[in-house]
């Protein structure tokens, strides 16, 4: 529609008649394709970006590796035990400690059982298959003959004092298939027998296995070991052949009772 030549009345007299009518935008004579307008205003941003490039942002160095820290199981170890005032912080620390692989393939921890106040410790060397299903020292079949060994000369895990009997092992984890655990699990679990023997202050501590003798006495051969008494942990030890010894060889059983009535006569003699 040509409106330049329009003189002033007429242009308001057909404003007055578009407004009349409802109109309230002005429009163009002809349509705008807005979306075409929108991609050439995006074509020249993109274009005056190629042309000046803005500095890019400075590269990020890449993070440097932090070395692996590499834990020394036996210093840790000695770490945690030395912080342990009791019995009970000592089993919290142990059930813990990450750092002996027989952990992993073991059901359970094997702390100890009987009367801490006991005279007498009776020192193993790792947990059977029936203790780490009970969750305690010398179970099952092994367990039973030990009870026995021991009410024979008046001692029980269930007794008191003088009349009690403190059990636990080298090792509170079980190995698997019951194979003889390796020089560096046993290092990793050291300081805690260590300090558990301090806290309880056994008057005697009976050694049973071989890996009790090796770490007491430096030395292994239960068998040739039994009956000797000698010093260890600051206290005095004496070797007994162990319930498995025992039940594969029940001849042994008579060098046991000897034993077992030596250790009656120690126990007595001071009383």
């Amino acid at each position: 529609m040509e409106i330049a030549h329009w003189d002033s009345h007429a242009a308001l007299a057909a404003l007055t008649w578009q407004l009349e009518a409802g109109v309230t935008d002005v429009i163009c004579d002809d349509p705008i394709d807005r979306f075409a307008e929108f991609a050439e205003a995006e074509k020249a941003r993109a274009e005056a970006q190629a042309a000046n490039p803005l500095p890019g942002a400075p590269a990020q160095a890449k993070p440097t590796p932090q070395p692996i820290q590499q834990v020394n199981p036996m210093a840790e170890a000695q770490h945690l035990a030395h912080l342990c005032a009791d019995l009970d912080s000592l089993r919290t620390a142990m059930e813990g400690f990450e750092h002996c692989p027989l952990r992993m393939g073991a059901k359970q921890l094997v702390f100890a059982e009987g009367d801490p106040a006991a005279d007498v410790m009776v020192l193993g060397d790792a947990p059977n298959r029936d203790a780490d299903t009970e969750g305690r020292p010398f179970a099952g079949a092994e367990g039973m003959l030990l009870d026995n060994m021991f009410k024979a000369i008046g001692l029980s895990r269930e007794g008191k004092g003088k009349e009690g009997l403190y059990v636990t092992n080298v090792l509170p984890w079980r190995a698997p298939r019951n194979r003889d655990p390796n020089r560096l699990e046993i290092d990793a679990v050291l300081p805690f027998l260590r300090r558990h023997i301090q806290l309880v202050k056994p008057r005697v501590i009976v050694l049973m296995g071989e890996i009790a003798c090796q770490e007491a006495l430096q030395k292994r051969g239960l068998s040739r070991l039994r009956g000797q008494w000698a010093k260890a942990f600051d206290t005095p030890v004496l070797p007994i052949c162990n319930p498995a010894i025992l039940m594969q060889r029940p001849a042994a059983k008579r060098e046991a009772w000897a034993d077992l009535l030596s250790l009656r006569a120690y126990l007595d003699k001071d009383t």
